[in-house]
């Protein structure tokens, strides 16, 4: 019998085989690891959203309907100044600084006066939002500032 007839011995499948596993394995961990990164961008694209959403309401209103936000608004949740949100963006309202049952998103704004040339802090506002997972990090915060016309 030639050795060319013999096949491969119980070695070289061995070798193979854990090759084909350290292989295989690895690619499993690098699918998961990309899905994960995938998950997480979606989350902030949407939370980003969410935020803009906001803020275009923020931006649409008459700059005198707009009250000053207290201190510390974009840190706790604060009643008028936070609104919770389920997974498909929904509010769940914000009359509590507890987050509501269902809560994926809260979002939290600021509205500070910033005085002008002139020293008076009536014309210039600058707009904050802030959009956070409820029981994870991550999340997306818009800032903007809004003028009133001249007169």
């Amino acid at each position: 019998m030639d050795r060319t007839d013999r096949g491969f011995s119980l070695l070289e499948v061995l070798v193979a085989t854990t090759l084909l596993t350290v292989a295989v394995s690895s690619l499993a961990q690098l699918l998961f690891i990309a899905a994960r990164a995938n998950a997480g961008a979606r989350t902030t694209t949407y939370a980003v959203v969410l935020a803009q959403d906001k803020m275009e309401q923020l931006r649409g209103a008459d700059i005198t309907e707009l009250a000053v936000s207290p201190p510390g608004v974009l840190d706790a949740n604060t009643v008028g100044y936070v609104e919770y949100l389920d997974a498909s963006g929904r509010s769940l309202g914000g009359a509590s600084a507890v987050p509501t049952a269902g809560t994926v998103f809260i979002r939290r704004w600021s509205i500070d006066p910033v005085a002008g040339d002139d020293g008076n802090p009536d014309h210039t506002i600058v707009l904050q939002v802030m959009v956070t997972r409820a029981l994870a990090h991550g999340g997306a915060r818009l800032v903007s500032v809004k003028t009133r016309k001249a007169e």
